[in-house]
């Protein structure tokens, strides 16, 4: 690469170049899904429980449960994920402000001294110079000088500004990514929390079912002491009983692994949060109403669709970046100090040294490498759209599976919960024949036992019902809110019209 120094005036028609911008302007992510969003509403959306309008961003606390809401905002605050995506921002924004830097002209300040002995030379005299004591013709010279060096390369063709483009949609697609870690560990939380209340519940209803055998099993014992009783009936019996008890095993083992998971989850060591969430508690169900939005709503505000579209914008920049390098650039070198042979001269005004150099270069002969670079560029731009397109129909799908689910989990518990009803009576009635000596206390125990397993059934499904509701407001994108990253650590904060709060 060859360096021309230009006069002033042969740089003017470059001056007038100054505001072109090459490589492609940035218009938006492709339209997908357009029908999804003409219809206005999810497709599995009947369910008279879900709303059309915009969810709410701190959705666990519909769930009226203290506990619950108490640990999701103690993993927001101290979860190392969290941490982790704040400090993407921060070195994103750190690679922005280097982006809009190099915008401007470098300056470094310099001092220097040199001592040179110049053979078969001989200067004048004077404190520092003239011949040697030797005789040899040579002379020693002592140069000062305190100055500085400036370069500027103006930004004809715009690679810097494409720079800063990209540089900030990155920024941008970090608070997202920052959004969506937000939304899948408050998820998260709330799964591990409802799985651990249903966990503690089935222990319960299993100490419950094993006393009921239990109390069935001695009285059959007595009938065969008896003789109104069989063997077999009493070894059917022991055999229920082991079998429930052995149940409640790996139940205990599944409480510390949903409490060590939720310690992580919030910060701290496993077994931290045994003390606090050992008394169970009922397992807390969906509002009677509850908002989804639609999905318009869904693909301008879930995060990662929003990081996906600004990763876009980020690889559409970098083909202006790579396009620049077609053009010639120039660069304005400056050298400017006070100096001489004295080392007072460096405080002289008088001995004042400045030098503007401009310096215009044009790798024309790496054209076939400029170009390769370009063509990697426009790859990964057609990639990115890809992967937009592709973020956008798996989130339509994830909230069409996600409405399904809940719609049907919540017609399901709605059965079950009859069916207890049902049962529950069946043992009252059964409990009053037993008062009036029409029945037994082994029938009635036996009712009992079907009033249990109605009452586990309905737990389950309560548990599921409350998990389906927590994963639609996951596939919704919501739990996320503006981060509290301080402005000195990124200049940067999500585009215009960007939500303080998810929904």
């Amino acid at each position: 690469m060859r360096h021309f120094p230009l006069p002033a005036l042969a740089l003017l028609p470059l001056a007038l170049l100054g505001a072109c911008t090459v490589g492609p302007d940035y218009h938006g992510p492709p339209a997908t899904a357009a029908d999804a969003v003409q219809r206005g509403s999810f497709v599995r959306a009947a369910d008279p429980a879900l709303r059309p309008v915009p969810g709410v961003a701190r959705w666990w606390e519909g769930l009226g449960d203290a506990t619950l809401t108490a640990l999701v905002d103690d993993a927001l605050a101290h979860s190392p994920t969290i941490d982790a995506a704040q400090a993407r921002i921060r070195e994103a924004g750190a690679r922005l402000r280097t982006q809009r830097a190099n915008q401007l002209p470098s300056v470094s300040p310099t001092v220097a001294y040199v001592h040179a002995r110049l053979p078969g030379t001989a200067l004048g005299g004077g404190e520092s110079g003239g011949e040697a004591a030797d005789g040899s013709g040579s002379s020693a010279v002592d140069f000062y000088n305190l100055g500085g060096t400036a370069s500027w390369e103006p930004d004809f063709f715009g690679a810097r500004r494409r720079g800063v483009e990209g540089a900030r949609a990155t920024v941008e697609e970090r608070f997202a990514d920052l959004a969506d870690a937000q939304v899948s560990l408050s998820a998260q939380v709330a799964q591990a929390y409802v799985a651990l209340r249903d966990v503690q519940e089935r222990v319960r209803l299993n100490a419950e079912s094993s006393r009921l055998q239990q109390r069935q099993l001695e009285l059959t014992q007595q009938r065969y002491a008896a003789g109104a009783a069989s063997q077999l009936q009493v070894e059917r019996l022991q055999n229920q009983l082991e079998s429930t008890d052995a149940q409640r095993i790996p139940l205990g083992a599944q409480v510390a692994q949903y409490l060590d998971q939720l310690a992580v989850l919030t910060g701290r060591t496993p077994g931290a949060l045994d003390r606090t969430l050992t008394t169970a508690v009922p397992v807390p169900l969906p509002p009677a109403e509850v908002p989804i939005g639609d999905p318009a709503a869904l693909i301008a505000h879930r995060p990662d669709i929003r990081s996906a579209e600004r990763a876009l914008a980020a690889s559409n920049a970098q083909i202006g970046v790579n396009t620049a390098k077609l053009f010639p650039s120039l660069n304005f070198l400056g050298i400017f100090g006070l100096g001489g042979t004295n080392i007072g001269d460096v405080v002289d005004p008088n001995k004042l040294t400045a030098l503007v150099a401009p310096m215009l270069s044009w790798s024309f002969l790496d054209f076939g490498r400029t170009r390769a670079a370009i063509d990697q560029s426009e790859a990964q731009r057609d990639l990115a759209a890809a992967q937009y397109r592709q973020r956008v129909l798996e989130a339509l799908q994830d909230a069409e599976t996600s409405l399904s689910r809940f719609g049907n989990t919540r017609l399901q518990y709605a059965q079950l919960l009859r069916a207890e009803q049902s049962a529950a009576r069946a043992a009252t009635l059964n409990g009053q024949r037993v008062a009036a000596g029409t029945s037994n206390v082994i029938d009635q125990l036996d009712v009992e036992r079907q009033r249990l397993s109605a009452a586990i059934a309905v737990a389950q499904a309560k548990a599921q019902l409350t998990d389906s509701y927590i994963t639609v407001q996951k596939s919704l994108g919501l739990g996320w809110s503006e981060p509290p990253v301080s402005a000195g650590s990124s200049s940067e904060r999500p585009r215009e019209g960007a939500p303080t709060e998810g929904g």
